[in-house]
């Protein structure tokens, strides 16, 4: 018997930083009602709930470095875990993986260092447009390309993941879905076989894979579109 049902959101729930669809937000009131419901996403938990429009849920941001309740119908960040790290470092080595890969030309900046330690190698830059982003590398072949070479560089330091449409996601290897999903359930009394996952990254380097990796139960979603009709089950 399942309790809590965690969801991704880009690529789950939404089309990458899109608001939810009218369908999709009505599977979450169907589900509220038997279930707990919690979000975990790889952006900032405030990103998170403004895209979903001020749903009222849980959110774990950041791979679990940051968690919010709804606390008297207002969003409130109830936990933070802020990890410095070396900008010069990335700068370099993103440098090097653009000239090498040719991603030399991007609007914006080209890497993003978030206030909470996180780092993102956005391969179009942070000022892309969303239509460009979604349609850069919709089966990740591109990034698959240099997954090897960013993990031989960063990989023993950070978790790397192939994250969101167009980027690379950095976290301090503690940081991961799984583990975070986890530490939630331990301090909510939940058992793991009572926890199911829906997502859409489930492969190697994606956002979701320590979910799998680690033998939570979960759904795969290929098309957010589709969520209705894969979840009416439940």
């Amino acid at each position: 018997m399942k309790r809590l049902i965690c969801f991704d959101l880009d690529g789950t729930l939404t089309q990458h930083r899109s608001p939810m669809t009218s369908e999709n937000r009505a599977v979450l009131d169907r589900l509220n009602e038997t279930y707990k419901l919690l979000m975990v996403g790889a952006g900032g938990a405030r990103r998170i709930y403004d895209q979903m429009e001020g749903y009222p849920i849980d959110i774990l941001g950041n791979y679990g470095m940051q968690e919010s309740k709804i606390v008297d119908g207002k969003f409130v960040l109830v936990r933070e875990e802020i990890c410095p790290v070396d900008q010069d470092f990335f700068c370099e080595k993103i440098q090097y993986l653009r000239e090498k890969y040719g991603y030399t030309e991007f609007k914006g900046e080209g890497v993003e260092f978030h206030a909470s330690g996180m780092v993102t190698f956005p391969l179009l830059g942070t000022k892309a447009d969303i239509a460009d982003k979604v349609a850069f590398d919709p089966t990740r072949e591109k990034r698959k390309v240099l997954y090897p070479e960013v993990l031989e560089i960063f990989g023993e330091q950070y978790t790397v993941f192939i994250g969101g449409s167009s980027s690379f996601d950095f976290s301090e290897k503690r940081f991961n879905k799984y583990d975070a999903i986890m530490q939630y359930a331990k301090e909510n009394g939940y058992e793991k076989e009572e926890i199911l996952y829906v997502g859409d990254d489930f492969g190697d380097g994606g956002g979701d894979s320590h979910v799998r990796l680690g033998g939570m139960d979960y759904i795969f979603i290929d098309d957010y579109r589709t969520l209705p009709e894969k979840l009416a089950h439940l």
